[in-house]
């Protein structure tokens, strides 16, 4: 026989075997995910990319904005990140179905915030009540329609966890492109 089709008939007799074997069964690490547990890990997915990016950008550069091409009107670094932690809070609230527990401000955030310090406290305390609120979230009210924190309509716990992590990764990907303007790589991307 040619050796190649030695090799092929080796190939399909192995594949045959293999498919006629016993399933292995799955280790109990392979069990599904609850709807929490899901929304949970991506948050904290988020969560563990959006705040180094935020901590790697020096307090000196935290007001940079890009200037140079297509960026007019755009947000500061800072308002970047008090933008994205304002709205944390908001949607988080929208889940849990109270108030926010924290100044929301504009559409920057709250103008007060000025230093780092104040906006990563401010950034990492939303984080935490996110948490907070997605793990109130379960499979028999995640599609249940919940006043939009925005003001008008409803949305639901699902949405509003979804759009937390969407909403946030967009200026996620506007941080990273200030990061490398200014010489650094997001630490997300040193790995």
């Amino acid at each position: 026989m040619h050796p190649s089709r030695l090799a092929l008939t080796l190939l399909l007799v192995g594949g045959y075997a293999s498919a006629q074997a016993p399933a292995t069964p799955k280790p109990a690490a392979d069990k599904v995910l609850t709807t929490t547990q899901v929304l949970e890990r991506q948050l904290a997915n988020f969560e563990g990319e959006f705040v180094p990016a935020a901590e790697a950008m020096p307090a000196g550069r935290f007001g940079f904005a890009p200037t140079n091409g297509e960026f007019k009107d755009v947000k500061t670094f800072a308002e970047q990140v008090r933008h994205v932690a304002s709205a944390n809070f908001m949607f988080a609230a929208g889940i849990a179905g109270e108030k926010a527990p924290a100044d929301l401000g504009g559409e920057n955030g709250p103008e007060a915030l000025k230093t780092k310090p104040e906006i990563i406290k401010y950034l990492k305390d939303s984080f935490t009540y996110a948490h907070k609120a997605f793990g109130g979230i379960t499979e028999a009210n995640a599609t249940a329609s919940v006043p939009a924190p925005w003001g008008q309509g409803s949305v639901t716990r699902l949405g509003l966890a979804t759009l937390t992590v969407a909403h946030g990764f967009d200026h996620y990907g506007q941080m990273a492109v200030y990061l490398r303007m200014n010489g650094i790589i997001p630490p997300a991307s040193r790995k």
